[in-house]
């Protein structure tokens, strides 16, 4: 298991993990296989979107702030309920393929760290099944 370490800025965001999660790959040089990334957080996760426009992160973002308020008479009283909802919603791994070393995604694909309570030095965990 390799761990990587995200710093986010802002209280809810989303974050391109790409060019971190691709070094951690070339380092531990896979050839094929798999690459688990698990977000072992509960207000924040993980996801697959285009990566090419940066609006599509902050649309997503902001949908997620419709969707679920920061303030909507929520049960839990830390004040971060609505983080929880959020990573809920989002996911908390992702499993991504390797090809010839480098992770094989799709065009205009990145992968997102989404921060919902932040901003905090948060933790990702990648775990390899090479074939």
């Amino acid at each position: 298991m390799i761990e990587l370490e995200v710093q986010t800025n802002k209280r809810s965001e989303l974050v391109d993990v790409t060019a971190i999660l691709a070094e951690a790959v070339a380092r531990l040089e896979i050839k094929e296989g798999l690459v688990h990334v698990w977000c072992p957080h509960t207000t924040a996760g993980i996801t697959v979107n285009e990566a090419a426009d940066p609006d599509v992160a902050a649309d997503i973002a902001d949908s997620l702030e419709r969707i679920v308020p920061r303030d909507a008479g929520y049960r839990h009283r830390e004040g971060n309920a609505d983080g929880h909802v959020k990573a809920s919603l989002l996911g908390s791994s992702v499993v991504l393929p390797v090809e010839a070393g480098s992770l094989a995604l799709g065009t205009w694909q990145g992968v997102f760290f989404g921060e919902f309570d932040g901003p905090r030095r948060r933790r990702l965990q990648l775990r390899v099944v090479s074939s």
